[in-house]
């Protein structure tokens, strides 16, 4: 039963991505951009409990890296069910800045809600993870202040549903290294969502290295396919991602 759910998981994955594929339309108009993405993330158990605290920092770089493209703090909580199963709630702050040949209208800022179940589940020798993740997005809306300066004029409300797919197969030459593989599918919904239901899509290949017990570094090639609210332009971030993952324990028995 589970490797029929996962299966199927992973069809509907593969699918969703390749149905923003067909809706990329010759018509449509296209932007290709280097970025350079930097990420810790951190699950950090509380000793003794099933309790947990997530922290996680991005900055995101437009222009190989030259230029802002994002930048965002998303803390959490997590809770433990078992050691295949977790839950986690939090809020994150966004900061995405003008970049590209069709940028925003200004830079702008996003407050976000979010909610997931990780899940992990074994198939083919090799644990897969599947991450589902609610999003309550409160966008802001830029406008000219009397000084010509934007600012947020209102808030605009979206949600958002993720589902991640992803896993690591073992490095022949040593048990520190291994090779990942997730993909990530982005679906808006709500009364303000018109042209973007598909919002984005992202695929990664990449190494990692466990540096000890509780960090490890992953570096690799995120390719991102994003449509614009209008619906009209698709935005292909070739993007050069590196990772430090962390779970060091808080409280008693950290060392």
């Amino acid at each position: 039963m589970n490797l029929r759910r996962h299966s199927l998981s992973a069809v509907a994955c593969v699918l969703s991505s390749l149905g923003l594929a067909s809706r990329l339309q010759a018509s449509d108009r296209h932007d290709h951009n280097a970025h350079l993405w930097l990420t810790y993330a951190g699950d950090h158990p509380i000793a003794g409990s099933p309790w947990g605290v997530h922290l996680e920092s991005q900055v995101r770089r437009a222009d190989f890296g030259t230029d802002w493209q994002q930048f965002m703090l998303r803390p959490g909580l997590n809770y433990t069910i078992n050691p295949r199963l977790m839950l986690t709630a939090g809020y994150a702050w966004v900061d995405t800045h003008q970049y590209g040949m069709r940028p925003a209208r200004a830079d702008f800022p996003e407050h976000r809600a979010w909610q997931q179940v990780a899940w992990t589940t074994p198939a083919f020798g090799l644990d897969w993870l599947h991450r589902f993740r609610l999003e309550q997005r409160q966008i802001g809306e830029m406008s000219p202040g009397n000084d010509g300066r934007f600012e947020v004029g209102r808030y605009r409300y979206e949600n958002r549903f993720r589902y991640l797919l992803r896993t690591t197969v073992p490095a022949p030459w040593n048990s520190r290294d291994y090779f990942i593989a997730w993909n990530e599918v982005f679906l808006n919904f709500g009364s303000h969502v018109a042209r973007n239901t598909v919002d984005q899509n992202r695929a990664f290949l990449g190494v990692g290295r466990r540096l000890n017990d509780h960090f490890r570094l992953e570096i690799g090639f995120l390719e991102q396919t994003l449509q614009q609210r209008d619906g009209q332009v698709w935005e292909h971030n070739h993007t050069l991602s590196i990772s430090i993952l962390s779970n060091w324990p808080f409280g008693h028995g950290s060392d």
